[in-house]
């Protein structure tokens, strides 16, 4: 038999494995209910306006809560019927078609309310019903120069007339000024000329 010189080097090279200690055991859930001791294991909703919060009762508590339970306590018929009614969009706000939630309000003058409706729909078969609205479509205007914008001056229009508009002037002035209209008075010939000229650019330019 050796032993081992307790001045010996290999007691520095031995190790001994800590002891684990066992994990706590979770704390104990009691019963909610007045007087049980027992363990909770059952959870039960509180009820309505307190939607994610929960009771938690032993199997025997969990068993009397529920053949009690009503979420519609302290509301009269009026109040349940509307609440099954939001139920069934999830409780969130709904509109008729071809409205919104803006509804009420004025339109401007682009055809938009303040948030939403934009009007760029149409609804040629009614299919929305008389409330849908559309706005009308516009003819993109053309750019108008400084010789189209002269002329238009001389018949007496500005850069927002329409061809029909422009056609309609020219015949009338053409009567007013032509001499036959005044008596064979030629005074108003040079105006009468003006009056053609311009017609005749606007025309040869496709503005009418």
């Amino acid at each position: 038999m050796c032993f081992m010189k307790l001045e010996s080097d290999l007691f520095d090279k031995i190790r001994t494995r800590k002891g684990t200690r066992p994990a706590p055991e979770p704390a104990k859930r009691i019963c909610d209910a007045d007087g049980c001791q027992e363990a909770a294991s059952h959870r039960a909703p509180k009820g309505r306006e307190a939607e994610g919060e929960y009771f938690w009762f032993c199997l025997e508590h969990v068993r009397a809560y529920n053949k009690s339970y009503n979420y519609f306590a302290g509301l009269d018929d009026s109040a349940i019927q509307n609440f099954q009614k939001a139920a069934t969009v999830g409780h969130r706000p709904t509109w008729r078609m071809g409205s919104n939630a803006r509804d009420d309000e004025a339109q401007r003058a682009t055809g938009r309310t303040k948030r939403g409706w934009t009007g760029k729909t149409d609804d040629p078969f009614n299919l929305f019903g008389d409330g849908f609205r559309a706005r009308p479509t516009e003819e993109p205007r053309r750019s108008v120069r400084n010789m189209e914008r002269k002329s238009l001056a001389t018949l007496g229009l500005d850069d927002t007339a329409r061809p029909e508009e422009v056609k309609a002037r020219y015949k009338a002035l053409v009567k007013r000024h032509h001499p036959d209209a005044n008596g064979g008075d030629r005074s108003l010939e040079d105006k009468l000329r003006e009056v053609i000229q311009a017609y005749s650019y606007l025309k040869s330019v496709g503005f009418c």
